[in-house]
């Protein structure tokens, strides 16, 4: 198996962090989420879980129902319901267990998926998976640069990581995950300027437009402009299959806060200025997830009520 750690450092952060939150997207991906089947088989799937979540490969998350299964609680955690006010759908769904598999070699991806669904299946049902990869160095399919307002070094981990709430919880982070399917007809309709103008940045050097209309992307979210302001981590890829493609959002932060007050700005719940965004892709899909510390190089589930 190839050594992702080569290609993907992790700061040291004095936290028992997943550090695949804080790597950069790796050039394969897949993302699994499930549904629970079987409460009888949980514990048994979950202790299999751990065994092989190494936090790096395998990022981790937990969604409401699987929590509140266990008996648990996760302070923060709930399932994704949409935004009130929202003037553009926003579908949810939520699902119990969510994985990201991350490899430089899609032959990797294929064995961890084997012994990921030979481990998990027992308890849970495969509800959705998406096929991702890295575009060129970290782009979005429509050409532009992905993520750059990320937090960096210090600033990166303050945003994405719980801190001093107590073991179990510190180190862990919560993810909000969308999958956004593009509409490349309509966009490649539009003049580059509209392009440029839609996303508030030029797609050719990724310099900002200080005239930008209000409903630019950048404009929507700039995470700086909320009060408090709303930080978060990004970590989308780009997906595709046979007839669709877009990006799989995927935002981690120390709180749902900061997603959210970006979402209720780009869904026009807070002035009535919708995201320019939506005009030319969509979200298809809505969830929230726990991912929780490690411990000793596993999953630390503790607040789960199940021991190593």
């Amino acid at each position: 198996m190839s050594n992702l750690s080569t290609a993907l450092s992790t700061p040291d952060t004095g936290l028992p962090i997943q550090p695949g939150i804080l790597q950069s997207v790796p050039p394969h991906g897949r993302y699994l989420s499930f549904t629970l089947k079987s409460s009888d088989a949980l514990h048994a799937a979950l202790a299999a879980l751990r065994e092989l979540a190494d936090g790096e490969r395998l990022v981790v998350g937990f969604g409401h129902t699987l929590v509140a299964a266990m008996g648990a609680e996760v302070p923060g955690l709930r399932d994704f319901t949409g935004i009130d006010g929202s003037r553009v759908r926003l579908p949810a769904t939520p699902a119990a267990l969510w994985c990201w598999l991350r490899e430089n070699e899609r032959t990797d991806l294929v064995h961890q998926t084997r012994r990921l669904l030979r481990a998990l299946l027992p308890a849970f049902e495969l509800q959705h998976t998406v096929e991702a990869f890295r575009s060129g160095a970290g782009h979005d399919l429509t050409g532009y640069e992905d993520g750059t307002e990320n937090p960096k070094g210090e600033d990166a981990v303050a945003a994405a990581f719980a801190q001093g709430q107590g073991a179990g919880l510190d180190g862990s982070s919560f993810a909000a995950v969308q999958q956004w399917q593009h509409q490349f007809e309509k966009f490649e309709a539009m003049e580059e300027l509209a392009q440029d103008h839609m996303m508030g940045r030029r797609r050719s050097d990724n310099e900002e437009l200080e005239d930008a209309p209000v409903s630019a992307h950048v404009k929507r979210t700039a995470q700086e402009s909320f009060d408090p302001e709303a930080f978060v981590l990004r970590r989308s890829m780009p997906w595709a299959d046979m007839l669709h493609a877009g990006l799989n959002f995927v935002a981690f932060g120390k709180s749902l806060y900061a997603f959210e007050a970006q979402l209720r700005r780009m869904s026009g719940a807070e002035d009535k200025h919708t995201d320019a965004l939506f005009t030319i892709s969509k979200p298809v899909t809505g969830s929230y997830f726990w991912c929780p510390p490690m411990l000793d190089g596993k999953l630390d589930l503790r607040l789960l009520k199940l021991a190593a």
